[in-house]
């Protein structure tokens, strides 16, 4: 499931966007501030970034700006605004936003164009995620411990395995995993813990490598 990020300080705008994209499939994330945007896009990077220019806190281009600097892989960034003229189009590009939709706009064309983006970044992205001893092969959605064989993972325990991974080496809360694994239905019973167990009995002797943050979440215990 693609996950985006939308931050627009409109509530009424950021609502209908929000709901045109999760009756499409896609996870949503929302922030009504620019400060909150960038940390939210820093701390787990979105598949697409739907950016408003005009927030509080901290405007579009400037948030975009320090993405491009901090942040250690490309999102792709789709900016909104009302502002048509060249000098305003010249700064959302100058400051590394890859599409530009200007306001108001059609909700089937916002989501076409996130989906172009979502496949334009899944193209510059390396299937294979390398995080210690662990190879993680994300077009065959296989795992693999050092030099052994391809480890038996169920699609759930192999979804939370790869959501550490991407997020390492960030704690990743069990509201953040539940809601990666499951969207906004979680089943009723702690199935996290039964994925996380398989997860960890799947590895054997490397189960170590997913630790638990008392209070926190989980994360791959790694070198940084």
């Amino acid at each position: 499931m693609n996950r985006i990020l939308v931050v627009e300080d409109h509530a009424p705008l950021r609502a209908q966007i929000a709901a045109l994209l999760q009756g499409a499939g896609w996870l949503v994330e929302e922030a009504s501030d620019g400060r909150l945007g960038l940390q939210l896009a820093l701390e787990q990077p979105p598949d697409v970034l739907v950016l408003d220019l005009g927030l509080p806190g901290l405007d579009g281009i400037e948030l975009c700006r320090r993405l491009r600097e901090q942040a250690d892989r490309h999102v792709p960034v789709l900016m909104l605004t009302a502002r048509d003229g060249l000098d305003d189009k010249r700064q959302g590009f100058g400051a590394g936003a890859d599409d530009y939709l200007l306001k108001p706009f059609a909700g089937e064309e916002l989501l076409w164009r996130c989906q172009a983006l979502a496949r334009r970044g899944e193209l510059g992205r390396s299937p294979v995620l390398q995080r210690g001893p662990l190879r993680i092969d994300r077009r065959a959605g296989a795992v693999s411990a050092g030099d052994g064989p391809v480890l038996p993972l169920p699609r759930q325990a192999y979804r939370l395995l790869v959501a550490l991974a991407e997020a390492w080496p960030r704690t990743v809360t069990r509201s953040e995993l539940q809601q990666q694994l499951w969207a906004d239905e979680p089943p009723e019973s702690d199935a996290l813990r039964s994925h996380l167990y398989t997860l960890r009995q799947a590895l054997a002797a490397d189960q170590a490598l997913v630790k638990t943050v008392h209070g926190v979440g989980l994360r791959l215990d790694l070198p940084g």
